[in-house]
């Protein structure tokens, strides 16, 4: 029976009284025909299978290689050893799987760049770093939900395949059943989507948003968290083309509300992690003090991993607006230096160096943006009495520049038909959408948190590439 086995992380935490145990895993280490270190990825600590000499014949023994899988039966014993408590002391070993040491691309003396791992994703899961990543990102997903729903939000699956942009960006992945070598074609020889699957030309989601405020114009407040996908040709350290997105949105809410319950949502999550991944965050903290001493100093973090998320969590965000964010960027001195790559001036949309400036030079925690020009902004957003902005905030983050982007929502039917008008989006198609303005419309808002921006900055990652599963990227679609 596999389901008798006690998974290491339980293990090394009883107390030996010489009870027999079932263990699995896979080899990380075969030292000296006797000791064995398992791992079986419930953390990234080891438990040592200790066998006697002339126990196994060498034909088993060679098998017993880094990467093979074990099943061990045997009596849980007071460990001699350093760095532990108990180990198992073998009575049988069976081995699950082989693991030819020549080919396995996962051996320890070679220590593999994050590079090459991205090379082998299908592996990298079983090394300690990513270990300790995924196993941090599962208790970020589990926390956001736990948040929300002791807030009394109801979790509403909005669709993946939609025929809207929310962002009227622009940048979608269509779908279609067409045939790519002959589609049908109108007289003015534009393709005609009324022969597709869904007789009018569809896409995947960027955004669950404005299904979202349908959801919380009836049920007061939603949350929506699952994948989006973005067709922009970005290779950066940054960006994705398919990631997860959480997305509340809250009648009877302002921008106030809105920044309020974005800071408590992050603190509580980052704070779930703290308690509830601690061995997890010490092991990345101590990975991300290794791999930056080969920086100069300027370019290290000012806080160790686990001092910055401390600090995120006993400090409030800074809370500035936009026209107050430029002031600060034209009179800094990386501004007067001519340090930034990208103008500064108002009504421009802030690029990540300035972002990171804010957060990382001039205020040094966390800082919410809020009251963005309109002309940079989406036409959902709430439009300010000085003709110029809206009710925007953006959330940034050190090391990251943005992590959260929400508004109030522009609640007035008029105000936001004419918006549309003037962003050409289509009025008509959206009816639907501005059916909740026309009904009992209320004050309300939302926001949007790119999950993978948020493992990154809690994990100390430093490419996002590194934080989802099976990344997505321009030319890149493995698996």
């Amino acid at each position: 029976m596999f389901n008798k086995r006690v998974k290491i992380k339980k293990l090394l935490a009883t107390e030996a009284t010489g009870q027999e145990v079932i263990v699995m895993g896979w080899v990380r280490t075969f030292r000296n025909n006797q000791f064995i270190a398992l791992n079986d990825g419930s953390t990234n600590n080891n438990i040592q299978v200790v066998i006697e000499l002339g126990q196994l014949d060498d034909a088993t023994l060679k098998r017993i290689t880094t990467g093979a899988s074990l099943k061990v039966t045997g009596t849980l014993i007071e460990s001699l050893g350093k760095g532990q408590k108990v180990e198992v002391k073998a009575g049988t070993v069976e081995i699950l799987g082989d693991c030819d040491p020549e080919k396995y691309p996962l051996q320890l003396k070679n220590r593999p760049s994050l590079e090459y791992l991205r090379e082998i994703a299908h592996l990298r899961f079983r090394t300690n770093t990513f270990g300790a990543v995924f196993r941090v990102r599962h208790s970020l997903a589990h926390a956001v939900h736990k948040f929300f729903h002791e807030k009394g939000f109801v979790y509403l699956h909005t669709p993946i395949i939609t025929a809207s942009d929310a962002e009227g960006a622009g940048e979608m992945f269509r779908v279609t059943t067409l045939s790519m070598d002959n589609p049908p074609r109108n007289t003015d020889g534009s393709i005609d989507f009324k022969e597709d699957f869904f007789g009018k030309s569809t896409n995947l989601t960027v955004s669950g948003q404005l299904e979202g405020e349908l959801g919380a114009t009836a049920l007061g407040e939603i949350y929506t968290f699952g994948p989006t996908f973005r067709a922009e040709n970005s290779n950066t350290t940054r960006h994705l083309a398919e990631f997860w997105m959480i997305e509340p949105e809250m009648a009877f809410s302002d921008l106030e509300d809105n920044m309020n319950l974005a800071e408590e949502f992050i603190q509580y999550i980052i704070r779930f992690a703290m308690d509830n991944n601690r061995e997890d965050l010490e092991f990345l903290a101590q990975r991300l003090v290794e791999e930056e001493k080969a920086l100069p100093q300027d370019k290290r973090s000012e806080f160790g991993l686990i001092e910055k998320l401390e600090f995120v969590l006993n400090n409030g965000f800074e809370r500035i607006t936009y026209t107050e964010a430029i002031d600060i960027l034209l009179n800094s001195p990386a501004y007067k230096k001519k340090k930034f790559q990208y103008e500064v001036k108002w009504g421009i949309d802030l690029q990540s160096e300035h972002e990171r400036y804010l957060v990382e030079k001039h205020f040094k925690k966390p800082v919410i943006v809020t009251n963005y020009p309109k002309d940079i902004k989406a036409f959902y957003m709430r439009q300010n009495d000085d003709g110029k902005t809206v009710a925007a905030m953006d959330i940034l983050a050190p090391g990251i520049g943005e992590i959260v982007g929400g508004s109030q929502r522009e609640e007035r039917l008029e105000r936001l038909e004419q918006r549309m008008r003037e962003m050409h989006i289509p009025v008509e198609e959206m009816n639907w959408f501005l059916d909740t303005r026309r009904f009992g419309s209320v004050p309300h808002a939302g926001f949007g948190l790119g999950f993978e921006r948020i493992v990154l900055f809690v994990t100390g990652m430093t490419n996002i590439r590194d934080v989802i599963p099976f990344a997505r990227t321009p030319k890149n679609c493995e698996f």
